[in-house]
């Protein structure tokens, strides 16, 4: 079987390191962040590190690659505190992919990328519309992670929207009614399908088997 030691993933090409270091950590949520500058121009740019940081409150991460070139979401947020989050669909991800090019600080990639934004309740960051699940969310943290230069944003959810048929009963999503993809590595797109949903685990008890809808 293939065995690296963390010299030989030093030592290895760069896009090829990219590639396998990227796909290790297996299949990871596909998001567009929206943003506006304080001048109201938008940007738009897919990602695919955010992780959930606690629910009371609501807390979502992301981690932004190193400010040593102009970021325009991180500048953003850094002016206006504010972003949204936005669940990448089937329907979208040839564009949500394309975000990722390096569009020049003028370009929207929401016009450049044939997505549109949507605006909700007053919140200044656009939402995309057309996602099935949104969240707007104002800065709280960043915590610089100084071995590599990239930074973890923490923001805290104060709005949320949903598709109908997303939500369960009992709060929690059901992903393939969305319609939600993920990623693997940094270029492979998937669609989910659920194959099994448990009840709350507890030592020398039967662990309940739930319905997926």
């Amino acid at each position: 079987m293939p065995h690296f030691t963390a010299d030989d993933l030093a030592g290895l090409e760069k896009v090829f390191r990219l590639n396998l270091v990227n796909s290790v950590t297996g299949y990871k949520p596909a998001n567009l962040v929206g943003t506006a500058a304080p001048d109201g121009a938008t940007n738009l740019a897919v990602i695919s590190s955010v992780v959930h940081l606690g629910s009371n409150p609501a807390l979502i991460g992301f981690v932004m690659r190193p400010a040593s070139v102009p970021r325009h979401t991180y500048e953003n947020i850094q002016a206006t505190g504010r972003y949204t989050i936005n669940h990448v669909h089937s329907g979208i991800m040839r564009e949500a992919h394309y975000t990722s090019a390096n569009f020049p600080r003028e370009v929207s990639e929401f016009e450049a990328c044939g997505l549109t934004p949507e605006y909700r309740d007053d919140f200044s960051a656009p939402y995309v519309q057309g996602s099935r699940v949104q969240m707007g969310l104002e800065l709280a943290q960043e915590l610089p992670i100084e071995i590599n230069g990239t930074i973890l944003l923490i923001g805290r959810v104060v709005q949320l929207y949903l598709a109908d048929d997303v939500m369960r009963p009992d709060g929690s999503l059901n992903l393939p009614a969305a319609d939600s993809v993920c990623l693997s590595g940094l270029d492979t797109y998937h669609t989910a399908t659920a194959q099994a949903r448990y009840g709350y685990a507890r030592p020398n008890q039967p662990m309940p088997e739930l319905p997926l809808a």
